[in-house]
């Protein structure tokens, strides 16, 4: 069913990304820690490579203050070990001064040659327990601080939480010079929506029953079209893929035959975003899940037993999970993270029995946000059959 406009309805492909484990949220059986699996600069640069071997077109580098790398830091390090695929940065708003985000920003952007894009997040600092309205002010001045940085000569802005006059921006220009990195958003609230409609590229979802996924797309284009703008859509997704359903559904009963309910509890409410209107749509997902865990034939809830924020997976054979990402197209979304359990070998089985059957783009490169010399890269040509 089709949803709502975005701007890519004209192209047959989607972005099909992966996930780099940097919040040491690496697993063989889920909630069970292994020394191997922890975040470490050898382990998520390894996932990168490999998502970029497979024709993955972004990689989602995520962030988090209990565990893990700093995300910023990483994506650097990325740049010059990569050729081709763009990595998707989580940017908490408010942990860096904006002027001088706009300059790291920009200065990646370089480095990557344009492969950049940005994940915005509005969550608490380590002891902070701030107003969620407050929580998207600050992030919608950082937006609005970024734009002005990264396209007018120089930054004046008076805001509730920042307040610059006649700051130059020479230094942060962007090497993307039509309005600097896509910025990928995702939020519930009607503040987030506010903001991403107004402000931001790629509305960003966790997985829910369908027809609560169109219900936020139809919500946040309302906001956007009030501003004359469209967005694009994107799903944040866990996915077990096999050659048959069987071996998917097993393979899914295995990740959790070793986890401890407690256990994953306490996961779940250590990361700063456990309270968020969004996880607690996660968790209503999972009581209304059958008693295997699927809360749609496909679509199972068992990972948010162990991780707060996206809590679900698509389960099946290729044909199968081939058919989802169709059905979700349909609806308007071309934008897919995907991620699984361990996030190197599940990267591999994706690229071995799906990904040759995709026709993938890359956003940014797709509407000229990267320079002319600088063409796309025709990874994942595939014809669906």
């Amino acid at each position: 069913m089709s949803i709502v406009p975005v701007t890519s309805t004209d192209l047959d492909a989607a972005e099909v990304s992966w996930f780099a484990a940097l919040c040491s949220d690496d697993y063989r059986f889920l909630g069970v820690p292994e020394g191997d699996l922890r975040s470490s600069w050898d382990h998520c640069s390894a996932i990168l490579k490999e998502a970029e071997a497979q024709g993955f077109r972004n990689i989602l580098c995520p962030s988090s203050y209990q565990v893990g790398q700093d995300t910023l830091s990483f994506v650097a390090g990325c740049a010059p070990i990569t050729d081709r695929i763009n990595m998707l940065a989580a940017v908490r708003c408010g942990e860096m001064q904006p002027i001088m985000l706009a300059r790291t920003i920009a200065t990646l952007d370089h480095m990557l040659k344009g492969r950049l894009t940005i994940n915005i997040i509005s969550s608490d600092f380590p002891g902070e327990k701030a107003d969620s309205k407050f929580r998207y002010q600050r992030s919608r001045e950082v937006v609005e601080i970024l734009r002005q940085a990264w396209q007018r000569d120089e930054i004046n802005y008076s805001g509730e939480v920042y307040d610059f006059k006649g700051v130059w921006t020479d230094p942060a220009k962007p090497y993307q010079q039509n309005g600097g990195p896509l910025m990928y958003f995702g939020g519930y609230s009607p503040d987030a929506l506010e903001l991403c409609g107004q402000h931001c590229d790629v509305y960003l979802m966790w997985p829910e029953p369908k027809d609560q996924i169109a219900e936020r797309m139809r919500a946040v284009n309302a906001v956007a079209e009030r501003y004359g703008r469209t967005l694009d859509y994107g799903l944040r997704v866990h996915v077990i893929v096999r050659d048959t359903e069987a071996e998917a559904r097993e393979y899914a009963d295995h990740l959790v035959s070793k986890l401890d309910d407690e256990y994953g509890r306490l996961i779940r409410d250590r990361a700063h975003d456990s309270g968020s209107l969004g996880v607690s749509h996660q968790a209503r997902a999972r009581e209304l899940a059958d008693e295997f865990g699927y809360v749609e034939p496909h679509l199972w809830t068992g990972i948010g037993r162990a991780r707060s924020g996206c809590g679900a997976a698509i389960v099946g054979s290729a044909d199968q999970v081939l058919s989802e990402i169709e059905e979700y197209r349909k609806m308007g979304i071309r934008a897919f993270i995907f991620s699984g359990y361990p996030h190197l070998d599940e990267c591999r089985e994706f690229g071995r029995l799906v990904m040759p059957e995709l026709r993938t783009c890359s956003l940014p490169q797709e509407y000229g946000r990267v320079p002319a010399e600088t063409p796309p890269t025709p990874l994942g040509t595939g014809e669906r059959r």
